[in-house]
C-alpha cells in the first residue's frame, strides 16, 4: 500500500510512531422501527435499563480510576454521569417512544440529534466541543441496547513490546480511554474533535501526542497500518517509507531527550539571561487540574475557566450550581495551589449556551449576550457566583477576572456588584478578602482600543488572544472555510496586544496572557519582547516556555521586537519572529 499523509488539528506536542489500532465506530447507526402499543412500556423499559447498566458502568470506572489518571479522566466522566441523568437524555426518549411509538434506539437517537444540533449553534469553541460529550453518552447506551462490543482489538501479529499502537477512531469518551492505560499507546487519531475536545484536553494532560479532527482518518487507515503522528503539525503519515520512518524516529529520540532536560527545570525560577523575573501560570477548568500545574511548577492558576461547574445542566436554571457547590471548587483550587494566587474567570456562557435549551439561540451568538453582557442581564446568578468566590477568597490568594468587557458602564455595574456580594458576605458574617483584585479580560478590539477606561478601573488586565484574534479578523477559528485566515501573527493583533502591554505597564497594573499564544514557544521571545511578563497557559506547555524564558536575553530580543511591530507585512513577521528564536 502507497504512503499516504493525512492533515488535521494538533492539540498535543510530541511523536508517536506505531500500529493503527482501530475503535470500534460510532454507533449511532441504527435501526429505525414503529412499535404497537402493546410495546410501548416494554421499549421504555428496554431504555431504562440500558441506561441503568450505562450508569453503573461509569460509577464503577470512576471508582477503580487508577491514582495517576489525569484529573480530567474523573472529572469527564462526573461530567458523563450529570448527562446521563438530565431528564433531556433520561426522560425525553422515552415520552418519544409513548407518543411516537419509536423503538428505543431511534428515540434515543432523535434526541441526541436534537440536542446536537442545539449544540452546533453555540460559538464559544470550548462549549461547542461539549456536544461530543452527549453523543458520547448517547452511544454507550446505544452500544447497551445492541449489545456493540466495545472494547479494542487486539494487535493481529505484532509484539506490542516494540510496537506501540496508535488508537484510531470516529471519536473517543474519556471512559474509552480508560481501557488503554495498561496497553502500550503512543498516541491518538480522530476524525471529530477540535483543540478543545475532551480528547484533545485529556492528550494534552497525559502529555501525549494525537491528531484530532481528520474527517475520514478511521475509514482511511486500516487495522495494524504503521502510523506516524506528528503532533506539533497536526499531521499523520500512514504506511511511511523506511526513509520517513527513520527520520521521525530519529526526532522522537530527540524529542525524547530535550523532555528530560525539561523535566529538570521544574523548581527553576523562570528568569531570563539578563535577569528579567517572568511569571508562568496555568490555565485550569477544575480544581483537580492543580496537581499538574503543582507538578508542572506554576507560579499560580492564571484562568479558571468557571463555566464547567454549570455544564451537564441543559435546560433548568434551579439546577446551576448553588453557592455552596462554586465556593467549595474555588477553595479547593485556592487550597491546592498552596498560597499561589488564583485567578477565577466569572461565567463566560450566555444566549448561546446551553444553560437553558428552551430558549432561543441568538442569531449571531458571538455578537450577543454573552459574558458578562448575560451575568449582569442576570444579577442574581451572578451574585450567587461572586458570593462563592469572595467566600474562598478568605482561604488564599484570589483575582477574579471579568469576560468580555467593551463599556464603561458595564465595569462600573460590575464594581458595584462586587460591592454587593461583599456587604451580603458581611451581613451574614462570611470572611473574605475585602481587597481581592478585580480584572479585565481584553478580547474585545474595543477594549484593546479604549484602555484608559480599564487601568483606571480595573486591577489588572488579561489578555484573551483566542477571542481577540477571532473578533479582530472577524473569523471563527473552527469554521474550517475560513480556519487558515486564523493568524496570530496578523500586524493588528501585535498591534493590540503591544499596546495593551506598555500601557499596563505604564499604569504600573499587571497584565497577562491567557490564550493559546502564551503557550505556543514560538511566540514566547516576541511577547517578552513586548514587555510581556506574566503567561498563562496549559500545565503541560510550562516547562517548555520557561526553557525559551531561560534561553532568552531581552537586550537582544527587545529592539528586534520593536522592529517587528513597524512591520506591516504578514510574511516578513513571520519570518522576524522564527529569527528571534535563532537568537
Amino acid at each position: 500500500m502507497a504512503s499516504f499523509t493525512l492533515h488535521g488539528i494538533p492539540v498535543s506536542r510530541g511523536i508517536a510512531i506505531g500500529r493503527a489500532h482501530l475503535l470500534a465506530p460510532a454507533a449511532l447507526e441504527v435501526k429505525h422501527y414503529l412499535i404497537g402499543e402493546e410495546q410501548v412500556e416494554d421499549e421504555v423499559q428496554r431504555l431504562q435499563d440500558a441506561i441503568a447498566t450505562v450508569h453503573r458502568d461509569l460509577q464503577t470506572l470512576w471508582k477503580d480510576l487508577p491514582s495517576d489518571a489525569p484529573a480530567e479522566l474523573g472529572a469527564f466522566i462526573d461530567v458523563h454521569v450529570l448527562i446521563l441523568s438530565d431528564p433531556m437524555i433520561s426522560e425525553q426518549p422515552l415520552n418519544i417512544i409513548r407518543s411516537r411509538h419509536y423503538n428505543a434506539e431511534w428515540a434515543l437517537v432523535t434526541q441526541i440529534d436534537e440536542l446536537s444540533a442545539q449544540f452546533d449553534e453555540i460559538e464559544d469553541a470550548y462549549l461547542r466541543e461539549r456536544r461530543n460529550d452527549i453523543q458520547q453518552v448517547g452511544e454507550r447506551v446505544l452500544k447497551v441496547l445492541t449489545g456493540t462490543e466495545s472494547k479494542l482489538p487486539r494487535l493481529a501479529n505484532v509484539d506490542e513490546a516494540s510496537a506501540h499502537m496508535i488508537v484510531v477512531a470516529h471519536d473517543i469518551s474519556p471512559a474509552d480511554m480508560l481501557q488503554f492505560r495498561d496497553r502500550a499507546f503512543g498516541g491518538f487519531v480522530t476524525d471529530l474533535g477540535g483543540q478543545n475536545s475532551h480528547t484533545a484536553i485529556v492528550a494534552r494532560s497525559l502529555d501525549i501526542p494525537a491528531a484530532v479532527g481528520m474527517f475520514n482518518a478511521s475509514a482511511l487507515i486500516a487495522q495494524d497500518d504503521w502510523v506516524i503522528i506528528d503532533g506539533d503539525a497536526g499531521v499523520v503519515i500512514v504506511d511511511p517509507t523506511p526513509i520517513v520512518l527513520d527520520q521521525y524516529r530519529e526526532r522522537q529520540a530527540q524529542l525524547t531527550r530535550e523532555r528530560k532536560k525539561l523535566g529538570k527545570l521544574k523548581k527553576t525560577p523562570a528568569i531570563t539571561r539578563d535577569g528579567t523575573a517572568v511569571s508562568l501560570m496555568a490555565n485550569i477548568e477544575l480544581p483537580e487540574d492543580c496537581a499538574a500545574a503543582m507538578e508542572a511548577g506554576a507560579s499560580g492558576v492564571g484562568l479558571f475557566r468557571s463555566e464547567f461547574l454549570f455544564l451537564g445542566r441543559t435546560g433548568y436554571h434551579n439546577r446551576l450550581p448553588s453557592e455552596d457547590e462554586q465556593f467549595e471548587s474555588y477553595r479547593k483550587a485556592v487550597v491546592a495551589m498552596k498560597g499561589r494566587p488564583v485567578t477565577i474567570r466569572t461565567l463566560d456562557i450566555g444566549a448561546d449556551k446551553p444553560l437553558d435549551t428552551a430558549e432561543e439561540t441568538a442569531l449571531n451568538p458571538a455578537l450577543g449576550l454573552r459574558a458578562i453582557r448575560y451575568c449582569l442581564a442576570e444579577p442574581q446568578m451572578f451574585l450567587v457566583q461572586l458570593r462563592a468566590i469572595l467566600r474562598a477568597s478568605a482561604f488564599g490568594p484570589i483575582k477574579m477576572l471579568i469576560p468580555m468587557l467593551a463599556h464603561a458602564f458595564e465595569i462600573d455595574q460590575t464594581l458595584i456588584m462586587v460591592e454587593q456580594a461583599k456587604a451580603q458576605l458581611r451581613a451574614a458574617n462570611r470572611k473574605f478578602d475585602a481587597a481581592i483584585p478585580v480584572g479585565a479580560m481584553i478580547e474585545i478590539p474595543a477594549a484593546a482600543l479604549t484602555l484608559p477606561l480599564f487601568v483606571k478601573r480595573m486591577d489588572f488586565l488579561s489578555v484573551g488572544t483566542n477571542d481577540l484574534i477571532q473578533y479582530t479578523l472577524a473569523i471563527d477559528r473552527v469554521d474550517h472555510e475560513v480556519a487558515h485566515l486564523y493568524n496570530p501573527l496578523h500586524p493588528a493583533i501585535l498591534q493590540l496586544l503591544a499596546t495593551t502591554i506598555a500601557v499596563g505597564a505604564k499604569a504600573g497594573i499587571p497584565v497577562s496572557v491567557c490564550g493559546e499564544m502564551a503557550g505556543d514557544i514560538k511566540l514566547t521571545r516576541l511577547l517578552l519582547g513586548m514587555g510581556l511578563r506574566e503567561f498563562s497557559m496549559h500545565p503541560a506547555q510550562i516547562l517548555a516556555v520557561k526553557n525559551e524564558v531561560l534561553n532568552s536575553d531581552l537586550t537582544t530580543i527587545v529592539p528586534r521586537t520593536r522592529k517587528i511591530l513597524r512591520t506591516y507585512e504578514t510574511s516578513a513577521i513571520a519570518e522576524a519572529v522564527e529569527l528571534l528564536r535563532a537568537v
